[in-house]
Order: C-alpha cells, then structure tokens, then sequence
C-alpha cells in the first residue's frame, strides 16, 4: 500500500485508533452540512473498512490523512472510481476534514498529492471533484487545486433524496497535474 507525504501532512493505511475521530468527524453537524444523513457508528466503521479494503487491493483510493508533526488524525482525502448510477465515469478526488483542521490548507495539500500520484502513477488523464452546489469550501479547493468547472455538468445526484444536497456540481482537472507529494513507498 502506498503512503503519500507532504510538507505537513502523511495520507496513510487506516489504523483502528482512526475509527472514533472518524465517526467523531461524521457526527459533526458542520461536517454533514452538505452531506444527506448522519451515519451510525456501525456505518463509519464499515466505511474504513471499505477504504482499507480498497487500498489493500489496489494500492490507492482513500487514505486516512495525519497531521505528520503531531500525528493527529484529521480525516480523509484520497481518490476512487465513480460511483455507478452517476451521469459521469472517471476517478474522483474527495476529501473530508475535521473541522478543526479546517482552515489551514490542509484540504488542498492532501489533495494535491492525491491528484500528483493520479497522474504521475496510475496515468489518469482526467480527475473529478464533485460537491453540492451551495458548498462552497469544497469548492474553493477545487478551484485552489486548478479545476475547472463548467455549469452545464451540474446534475442532479440520484442517490440523494429531493432537496437542497441534490443537485451537484463537476469539477475537472485534466493531466499534466501537479502537487508537492513525495511517494513514501509499501507498507
């Protein structure tokens, strides 16, 4: 499995002692404001597993993100196949944070080397960012990051129910992409 490194940041294998901040994080009202629904504690666990399971495999997709100069565990950012059912196919970048750890670059660091080890190892010539219309943090990072958007790939999310998180906006950003990782190697 791969680990990626930044400056600040170590996007890493999840480890058990990840899965409470993890569900922590999940709970957070600010954190789910854009998001339907807020999880179960059975749900946030079985999602790491999923994303473990998913590094383990294919040697990428979420990693867990840590703060490298004290170790604390933030969230996640990573890279991941659409999900079926979406009106687009491609490799999507996500990422979501604490709120404590937001307003600090942090987003747009671990992005950025997601986005570098998406070009440079598995050869992606185009990478996406989805987030619902009226997120406009998420949004900034993408713009940060150098995607471009365009508002006649807006859609309508079918796995979300009517209302305000449907509707959803595509951001692109094609290869070459750039980025400060630095590939860290297995573990």
């Amino acid at each position: 499995m791969t680990e990626l490194r930044t400056a600040r940041l170590l996007l890493r294998s999840w480890r058990d002692d990840d899965l409470a901040p993890w569900a922590a994080l999940n709970t957070d009202p600010e954190v789910r404001r854009y998001l339907p629904g807020v999880p179960s504690r059975e749900r946030t666990d079985a999602g790491v597993a999923r994303f473990q399971a998913d590094l383990d495999a294919r040697g990428w997709g979420f990693w867990a993100v840590e703060v490298r100069g004290t170790g604390e565990f933030i969230g996640f950012t990573g890279l991941d196949p659409v999900e079926e059912g979406q009106p687009f196919t491609g490799v999507e970048a996500g990422w979501r944070l604490a709120r404590s750890a937001w307003g600090h670059g942090y987003a747009t660091e671990a992005a950025r080397a997601a986005l570098a080890f998406g070009f440079a190892e598995l050869g992606l010539p185009e990478i996406l960012a989805v987030t619902t219309h009226d997120n406009l943090r998420s949004r900034a990072v993408m713009r940060r990051l150098g995607m471009t958007y365009d508002p006649a790939d807006d859609f309508d999310d079918p796995a979300v129910p009517e209302g305000p998180l449907r509707r959803c906006v595509l951001y692109r950003l094609g290869a070459p992409g750039g980025g400060d990782a630095e590939r860290a190697g297995s573990v």
